[in-house]
């Protein structure tokens, strides 16, 4: 059993004890709470991987494979080759070495010119393995079977020239591979931060007392950035001394606000994984809906929104393809094609 499942195993315990206490000693409304997680139960959040491979399921997957479903699911945001940055950082861009890989430490990290990839700073073939299986793809996470993991790994490895065309990565040689990972040797305890008795990295001499702080706020998140993850100050509680920053860019002032507007499908957009490509304004994965909703407008261009929501494509707001969506549901699907081609907006004046 992992470090998770042992928490979560605990935190189950705990509650099925205070179910045995006797009521009378319990504060009013907690009686009987609690009970001991099913082995089901604990199986579906133990998935976490250490560094020492505890916790890998079994499985394997070969470097063929996982160009097939890398095309499929990946490729989309990470490029053919991994070396796209048009959304994210790159996962795979050259700059390794066969010497960097004998010595466990990538050259050229130490050049602040150099693009830093993925595959380049990680030490811990675990973490790669982990994070796809429990975030990837981004439209449908913990969608892939171990045996698919396996599979993009070994892609991924072989696009870094870690493993060979013809690689199976498999539970059973995962280890081995892990000593040819590049920058192994660049995970390090030998830090001031690992031991609360350690020493500092950093000493500072200049103001030891009675220092004259500057309490301006002399930084801010750049345009291009704002509304990256949503409005944060709709994220963030109304009260207390740090509300979030508001984040969502203000619609135009030519921009009416009718009282007819349809109420945003909320809940049908996110549970359709709408949400996690597009915002109400500002490009994020995808384009925002108020653009869309803009060119939109109309029941004739229904079909059209039904079939791409669907069925994907490309080309048109860009190089970046819309994935197939087959499993929104048809109320869902019709709520939301419903708000988009009534080209209207919210009633609050915003869609932020």
């Amino acid at each position: 059993m992992s470090s998770w499942a042992s928490a979560w195993r605990l935190g189950f315990v705990l509650l099925a004890t205070l179910s045995t206490v006797e009521a009378s000693t319990l504060p009013p409304g907690v009686e009987g709470i609690g009970r001991l997680a099913s082995d089901a139960e604990i199986a579906a959040w133990d998935i976490d991987v250490r560094p020492d491979f505890l916790g890998l399921p079994a499985g394997s997957g070969d470097v063929w494979q996982g160009e097939e479903i890398w095309l499929a699911q990946c490729a989309s945001c990470h490029g053919d080759f991994g070396d796209a940055n048009h959304i994210f950082a790159p996962l795979v861009l050259g700059n390794i070495t066969e010497e960097d890989i004998a010595q466990g430490r990538v050259a050229a990290l130490q050049n602040p010119a150099i693009t830093r990839t993925t595959l380049m700073k990680v030490p811990t073939l675990s973490t790669l393995w982990d994070y796809i299986y429990r975030a990837m793809p981004w439209n449908a996470p913990k969608s892939l079977t171990p045996d698919e993991v396996y599979a993009l790994l070994a892609y991924i490895l072989n696009l870094g020239y870690v493993v060979e065309d013809d690689f199976v990565l498999s539970d059973a040689n995962i280890r081995l591979v892990q000593q040819r990972m590049p920058n192994r040797n660049g995970m390090t305890r030998d830090h001031g931060l690992w031991s609360v008795s350690g020493s500092p990295d950093v000493l500072g001499h200049t103001c030891l007392s009675d220092c004259v702080v500057d309490t301006a706020v002399t930084s801010s998140l750049p345009a291009y950035a704002m509304n990256a993850h949503g409005n944060l100050a709709e994220q963030s509680r109304s009260w207390g001394p740090y509300p979030g920053q508001w984040t969502a860019a203000p619609l135009a002032q030519n921009e009416a606000v009718s009282a007819a507007t349809l109420t945003i499908p909320t809940q049908q957009l996110t549970t359709a994984g709408c949400t996690a490509c597009h915002q109400m304004t500002g490009l994020l994965v995808g384009p925002s809906f108020h653009d869309i909703r803009g060119r939109y407008v109309g029941s004739e261009h229904a079909a059209y929104l039904q079939n791409r929501i669907t069925q994907g494509g490309s080309g048109v707001w860009g190089e970046l393809p819309m994935p197939a969506m087959p499993d929104v549901g048809a109320d869902a699907l019709q709520d939301i094609i419903a708000w988009l081609i009534s080209g209207e907006l919210d009633k609050k004046g915003s869609e932020g």
